[in-house]
């Protein structure tokens, strides 16, 4: 049997109608547009509608990858949705999101792992294709992180948005996902979470920025140690989109030119488990992200946990 590789196919994207501004959110909280922007690189964000759902966005997105690539719904064999807001407690949202799209004969579910659910996902569909298991993965991170937003606090409402976007993982004769890696240290469980209390996300920044830049600027040089890889030869960086200046600082560190980064903080603000899969989409449809381009994913996230993936597109 000849050895079969997994590969990203097509994606997509869903971000909803509704765009809160850091205007907007001058009239709601004490803060104002410099101190975001100076703070963030966030200039807006995406607010899914009050009856719009995880599962409403994961099915927009999932609609545009499988429209892009080669193959039929019914061909998706497994669905993976990472998100931490989901529709329900169970069904699971990857449950709900295959009854959508009349999918009858695949396996789904759910994962949560943060800001990383991602790459944690796309770890999970790699070794399931490579282990000749199946062939077709349909694999979607959605949030709708306003739910979780105390919005009278200045600190955390202004870092968060909505949205959905999603790949499809194919086997494929020809190298795409190299490898990835993931990670979580439970220890600092308390950093960034949701309050059981209060149902409202609380994060002591300092903490978690400087975690997450050696974090994130040690397993990219692991991953590329691990593969004789210099910065050089990749051709892009797509990071969770979680703050500008936790993305300039990782790449600071690396030694990587801002014009190697792909940047979408600004625009969709946090949106967790679905900052990297649109930024993915983002840079196809913008025409930056080509065939058989170099690219390193990374993420960080509550728990703490972390991860990096490394792959041809």
């Amino acid at each position: 049997m000849s050895k079969k590789y997994s590969r990203i196919i097509s994606t997509g994207s869903y971000l909803p109608e509704k765009i809160l501004t850091n205007y907007d959110l001058e009239k709601m909280v004490d803060t104002s547009h410099n101190w975001i922007f100076e703070r963030t690189g966030i200039n807006q964000r995406h607010i899914a509608d009050e009856n719009e759902s995880t599962v409403d966005m994961a099915y927009e997105a999932s609609l545009k990858s499988i429209k892009k690539s080669n193959i039929n719904a019914e061909d998706i064999d497994m669905i993976i949705v990472a998100t931490t807001t989901p529709e329900r407690a169970f069904p699971s949202t990857a449950v709900l999101l295959q009854n959508k799209l009349d999918i009858k004969d695949c396996f789904a579910f759910d994962i949560n792992a943060a800001c990383t659910g991602f790459i944690y996902a796309l770890d999970i569909a790699d070794k399931y294709i490579k282990n000749n298991s199946i062939n077709n993965i349909l694999v979607i991170g959605t949030e709708k992180m306003s739910t979780l937003v105390d919005w009278s606090d200045r600190n955390t409402c202004v870092l968060f948005g909505d949205g959905a976007g999603s790949v499809i993982i194919g086997s494929s004769n020809n190298p795409g996902i190299i490898s990835s890696t993931i990670g979580s240290n439970g220890n600092y469980k308390d950093l960034l979470t949701v309050n059981p209390d209060s149902d409202f996300i609380e994060m002591k920044g300092n903490d978690v920025f400087k975690i997450a830049v050696n974090t994130m600027g040690k397993i990219a040089r692991e991953t590329l140690d691990q593969h004789d890889l210099k910065i050089d030869d990749v051709d892009w960086l797509i990071p969770h989109q979680a703050n500008s200046r936790i993305i300039s600082a990782i790449a600071k560190k690396l030694s990587l030119p801002s014009e190697k980064i792909i940047m979408t903080v600004g625009n969709h603000g946090n949106t967790s488990a679905a900052s990297i899969p649109l930024a993915i989409d983002y840079a196809v449809e913008s025409g930056d992200l080509k065939k058989e381009d170099t690219i390193l994913l990374e993420a960080f996230g509550a728990g703490f946990t972390w991860g990096s993936t490394l792959l041809k597109f």
